[in-house]
């Protein structure tokens, strides 16, 4: 037979047992709407595997290897052989998902297959920034294509699910996840989690059907962002003002993006752990929001309402969840263990489990899983994915787009590329696992380009590096629980000497990768260890210090502000750290970042914003001591929300609203000239803020509604103008109603939210 042949007979085949598989099972016939697919799937299948399907494990074993004989993996194992799970999490590789998927497809009797989860917070193998370091560019679609390089690997490697992104806002940098999102603004974390969710899953629904999007999850519904003092998985207890206005809107934001899952939240809310909270996951979610995706819980949330004291054992637990619209429960087994016995005894309603069920099937029928279940398993593309160059390029772009100037006196930046002495100083400097940061368990460690790299490829100067002190001497055995280095500075007296022989130090400290992100609050947000004191050593015998941070959250370094001329804010920036460090310090990238989280002066004035409210005593207008204020330090912020140089510089002029009266319901436009009136190009983050004067709720003394990322060449000059709508005008009242109010309304247009041009309209 010939080649032709052989390829016509293979089709024909496969055509054949495609429909004899429609025949025996008709849910996979693709010719059917989704909906009638899953209509017809659900009436096949028993009680129990309806909650197998809200049941969600951990990879517990090697796929690849024997199976587990014993304990708790072989409970597992016999639960994904009989059907009794619907998605697992932290399998990964083509050879692990495939034969983990195998079991499901063809080993159980209805051969529904898993949707695989896993932690793509910034990246899969090749790493971008930390998100909140990519809130910094202001930048969009530089965001939207970071989270496109982390599907196009995630997917090659089989995963179709990340649990990203996160959308908490946060005003309280001690809370160690403030990593995880896109800081303190609702209006600019609205955007940040628009462009990640269509990152990662496409601009439509149907383009989960491509092989290289995924999945997206909205998390933590909701207000784990305001944990009391910065505590990880602490009480909540937030008004109702605040929920609606800035914890809600970039959640609502990523629900009309299309985001298809949302994950609950650990903390309490008005007393309720919320992933049994109704008022949340039922009445505005699935209520208001007519959200058809599907909720899962956090790791073990749903059995930690019992520790919490909402739920006296497990199958009260697992009532109230799935009561609460929580369809999915992760790694606590609650679901599994419990809730076919409540639906028996009458206690749940089977419709609750048909509902959360039908949500997690139309999933998986969108992702094309019933299609062709091994869409995700190619290893060629798993092999030319992975890594490859344009994911790395990608990656440098973000990285060198999230890095912020805080202050360049004298222009000590850029560096000169030839004739100068540079002393490089640091333990960070020649770290290759530290700027990776938090949140990267798919990567190898030590595969960042480290400080010392980037900057070695610029040979015109004579660069010399000395460490001057480990910040770290080791860790516990727990999870990358690190020791810091307090008392030895043997390393000082050499980092000095190289200092004061140089024209420029340049000297990288911060925190390291893992002192941010889940479980990692502080107390303090100093430079750990005794960068501090090397800090102060090496300014003693050289004035000329550029100071890099790398950090995954804000700090507090008020000596730093007072006393180094030149500051840059990188971050943990990722794999491509390195090379975007250099280029940005010698010039070849204008840093054009801004600020997402305002900087404190001290951890005292934690939690700080610049969308407070104004007290009744704001300025010290009577000259005594009976006004808002502390005592002992001014109660600004240190660098302010927004906030960010650039080696050019801006001018703003002529500030213009086309009316200055406008109906209910009109729309009022806002323009400004912006002119570079520096020596560089640059990239200038045009901002908008407003002030609702008088509400019938106090606003906010301003809150952004509009930036614009303005390219201009050195002379030049655009206007740019923004559009303020009722979206962006009202605000929601304490029951959840989005109200405009007649009234004056004050704005302001700059380059940061401490500063810029003034004028004011009137809504009849």
């Amino acid at each position: 037979m010939d080649t032709k042949k052989i390829i016509t007979a293979g089709i024909f085949t496969l055509i054949t047992i495609g429909a004899v598989n429609a025949q025996k099972k008709p849910y996979l016939d693709k010719t059917k709407p989704t909906e009638e697919r899953i209509d017809l799937l659900m009436k096949q299948m028993t009680l129990e595997e309806k909650v197998g399907q809200m049941n969600q494990y951990n990879g517990f074993w090697e796929v690849t290897g024997p199976a587990p004989t014993a304990g708790n993996a072989e409970l597992k194992y016999k639960h994904l052989r009989a059907g009794l799970v619907g998605s697992m999490l932290s399998v990964r590789g083509v050879k692990e998902v495939k034969a983990v998927q195998k079991i499901a497809v063809e080993e159980t009797r209805l051969g529904i297959p898993l949707i695989i989860g896993f932690d793509v917070i910034h990246g899969y193998k090749t790493l971008s920034p930390i998100p909140l370091a990519e809130a910094a560019s202001w930048d969009m679609e530089a965001i939207k294509k970071s989270a496109q390089v982390a599907a196009a690997e995630a997917s090659a490697v089989g995963i179709n699910w990340t649990f990203g992104p996160n959308v908490d806002v946060s005003h309280d940098a001690r809370w160690g996840r403030v990593m995880e999102g896109a800081g303190e603004d609702a209006y600019l974390g609205s955007k940040v989690a628009i462009a990640r969710v269509t990152g990662f899953q496409g601009d439509t629904r149907a383009d989960l059907l491509k092989v290289n999007t995924i999945a997206a999850c909205a998390k933590h519904f909701a207000a784990y962002g305001f944990a009391e003092a910065g505590k990880e998985y602490n009480t909540v207890d937030i008004s109702n003002s605040r929920l609606y206005n800035e914890v809600l809107p970039p959640f609502h934001a990523a629900a009309e993006a299309g985001v298809r899952t949302f994950m609950n939240s650990f903390n309490i809310l008005n007393g309720v752990p919320a992933t049994g909270n109704a008022f949340l996951q039922r009445d505005i979610l699935k209520g208001k929001w007519n959200f058809d995706g599907f909720v899962v819980s956090d790791w073990a949330s749903v059995k930690e309402m019992i520790i919490h004291g909402y739920a006296k054992d497990g199958a009260d637990a697992a009532q109230k969840a799935i009561t609460a619209g929580s369809d999915m429960d992760m790694e606590s087994y609650m679901y599994v263990a419990e809730l076919a016995k409540l639906v028996k005894e009458g206690k749940v309603k089977e419709a609750l489990v048909d509902d959360a069920v039908r949500r997690i099937l139309r999933v998986k029928f969108e992702l094309g899983l019933f299609d062709d279940p091994y869409k995700y398993c190619d290893e060629k593309r798993e092999k030319a994915t992975i890594g490859n160059k344009a994911n790395n390029d990608g990656v440098l772009d973000m990285a060198k787009k999230s890095i912020v100037l805080l202050k360049n006196d004298s222009n000590l930046l850029p560096l000169k590329k030839s004739g100068q002495k540079i002393a490089l100083i640091g333990a960070l400097a020649n770290d290759k696992n530290s700027p990776l940061g938090s949140w990267r368990i798919a990567s190898d460690d030590n595969t960042a380009v480290s400080v010392l790299e980037g900057m070695q490829q610029y040979k015109g100067n004579q660069l010399t590096f000395e460490k001057g002190a480990d910040l770290t001497i080791g860790k516990t055995a727990f999870i990358e629980e690190l020791v810091f280095n307090t008392t030895d500075k043997s390393g000082f007296e050499a980092a000095k000497k190289v200092a004061a022989a140089a024209d420029v130090v340049v000297m990288v400290l911060g925190e390291h990768g893992f002192q941010s992100g889940e479980g990692r609050s502080r107390t303090n947000l100093d430079l750990p260890g005794v960068q501090q004191e090397l800090l102060e050593a090496i300014y003693k015998v050289n004035p000329n210090v550029v100071l890099v941070l790398n950090n995954g959250r804000p700090l507090a370094l008020p000596w730093a502000a007072e006393h180094i001329p030149a500051i840059v804010e990188a971050w943990h920036l990722g794999t491509q750290t390195g090379n975007a460090v250099a280029q940005v310090l010698y010039g070849d990238y204008n840093p054009s970042g801004k600020l997402p989280m305002s900087f404190p002066r001290n951890v005292g004035q934690v939690p700080i914003y610049y969308n407070n409210y104004s007290t009744g005593r704001p300025t010290n207008g009577e000259g005594n001591v009976f006004w808002s204020h502390y005592t002992d330090v001014e109660k600004t912020p240190q660098f302010p929300f927004g906030f960010g140089l650039s080696y050019t510089s801006f001018e703003y002029k002529n500030l213009k609203l086309d009316k200055s009266t406008i109906a209910l319901g009109a729309a009022v436009n806002v323009s400004v000239d912006v002119t570079n009136t520096g020596n560089f190009d640059g990239k200038e983050v045009v901002q908008l803020y407003i002030h609702d004067v008088v509400a019938s709720l106090a606003r906010p003394v301003k809150e952004l509604k509009g930036f614009e990322l303005v390219d201009l060449k050195k002379g030049e000059t655009k206007t740019v103008t923004l559009t303020l709508t009722d979206k962006e005008l009202g605000f929601f009242d304490n029951n959840g109603n989005y109200l405009v109010e007649p009234g004056t309304f004050k704005i302001m247009m700059g380059g940061s939210s401490d500063k810029g041009l003034e004028s004011s309209f009137e809504i009849k």
